[in-house]
């Protein structure tokens, strides 16, 4: 016989009650939720369902972790300050981002070789952001190709919001083919990321030896490109061949991982020598390290999207983009992935915003990238001037404990968590915040 729920059905009341609300319905019938709703468990549980080799990549950083410590840092040092007896019964958390209206502020970031914590994982990614309306922002470095990813969120949301990041590539003409095919995946915008012209120093992944790219995860776009496919004959020669690595069982299990990863059929990848040329051809042209401004000035001519550059932290740096006429900007440090000691992208978000006169940011969004890991982040970074936020590791932690479930719970939970902490602080839309919520502490 079925156990009644104690509690009354109530009519809609915003994603934080409605979450609360199905969160205690469980509860009652002894359901606790499966994905931790605070970012430490969270944190904690993402940890014991991965690798050690997925854990170091996912969640290591730069050097000595000072970068990660201090975007945190930064979080910390502004206190929100509430205001009492406003109506909030009703909240608005919708942005206007390139003529679209979106329901919530948060973007989920772009996170390559995400394929390495569960197999599939761009498009279980995919499916949950459209499943909460969240634009997906397709890496360069996923481990599907663009447009499966895109058919699997078509598939549970017509026209799925998604945006495309580029790394650009040293051959110029697979930088035209990856925008040709995220125009007509329908991107909304073209993120260029700016701060990985080479891979930073990474002691959790180098003391163990692994780089995910070098088994074949996380190069899907490249190898379902014709232009890489052209680019690893023309360097592998007619007949394929390299010197051969000794075969060790680490060589072997590293083959198997390329064979299972590249298209085609695992016995004839295992046996086919440009299996490993695709594997070396991409380490040797997926970054451009003399990528300059110059580069960036051809983009006009090259795609009808609006383009935005990820890795902006210097104040001169957005008033150099301003000036090129860019669309919009990610302040980020790559997570603290890419240079230790690094500015936290929270302070820099500061000095962009007011390098680009406060607010309106020239008309320009601003979107911060780094750090985040709760609503209460969110609201803000949102009040320092962030026209969004983008949500990085906390996905990828929900993908490793439950998948895309998982992702959806995290989504779910942040949406929620920025609905009620905007409430709480009197503040009824996204557009009402500003610096006057805050106290630097």
């Amino acid at each position: 016989m079925p156990v009644a729920s104690p509690f009354v059905s109530e009519p809609a009341v915003g994603p934080g009650r409605d979450r609360q609300n199905a969160v205690y319905r469980a509860g009652a019938l002894g359901r606790r939720p499966r994905v931790p709703t605070d970012p430490e468990g969270l944190e904690r549980a993402a940890r014991r369902a991965t690798s050690k080799d997925a854990w170091a990549y996912v969640a290591g950083g730069a050097g000595a972790g000072a970068t990660m410590r201090a975007n945190r840092a930064a979080f910390d040092r502004w206190a929100l300050v509430p205001r009492m007896l406003r109506d909030v019964s009703a909240r608005d958390r919708s942005v206007s981002l390139f003529g679209r209206t979106l329901p919530t502020p948060l973007l989920v970031a772009p996170i390559g070789a995400a394929g390495l914590v569960r197999p599939g994982a761009d498009v279980l990614i995919g499916r949950a952001s459209a499943a909460v309306g969240v634009p997906y922002i397709l890496s360069s470095q996923g481990s599907s190709p663009m447009e499966e990813t895109v058919a699997a969120m078509e598939g549970v949301l017509a026209g799925a919001p998604r945006w495309y990041q580029l790394y650009w590539s040293t051959d110029e003409t697979l930088v035209d083919s990856f925008i040709r095919r995220a125009e007509a995946a329908g991107a909304e915008a073209l993120v260029v990321t700016l701060d990985t012209t080479m891979l930073g120093w990474r002691p959790q992944d180098l003391n163990r030896g692994s780089l995910p790219f070098a088994r074949g995860i996380g190069i899907a776009q490249y190898t379902s490109d014709q232009r890489f496919w052209e680019l690893v004959h023309e360097r592998s020669g007619p007949a394929g061949r390299g010197p051969r690595p000794r075969p060790t069982a680490g060589a072997v299990r590293t083959l198997a991982s390329m064979a299972r990863e590249l298209p085609g059929g695992f016995v004839a990848n295992a046996r086919a020598p440009l299996t490993r040329a695709a594997v070396e051809t991409f380490l040797a042209i997926y970054s451009k390290p003399s990528l300059s401004w110059a580069d960036l000035a051809t983009l006009r001519a090259r795609t009808r999207l609006p383009v935005l550059l990820k890795g902006i932290l210097h104040p001169d740096d957005a008033l150099r983009a301003a000036d090129l006429g860019v669309d919009g900007i990610l302040v980020s440090n790559h997570g603290g992935r890419q240079v230790d000691g690094a500015v936290a992208a929270l302070d820099a978000l500061v000095d962009v915003v007011a390098a680009l006169g406060g607010a309106d940011h020239r008309g320009m969004p601003v979107v911060l990238d780094s750090g985040v890991r709760s609503g209460a982040d969110v609201v803000k970074a949102l009040a320092l001037g962030a026209a969004a936020v983008t949500v990085g590791r906390p996905h990828v932690y929900g993908l490793a404990v439950d998948g895309e479930a998982g992702v959806r719970a995290v989504l779910e939970n942040l949406v929620a968590e920025v609905d009620l902490t905007l409430g709480l602080c009197g503040v009824s839309t996204v557009s009402d915040l500003g610096p006057e919520l805050l106290r630097r502490v």
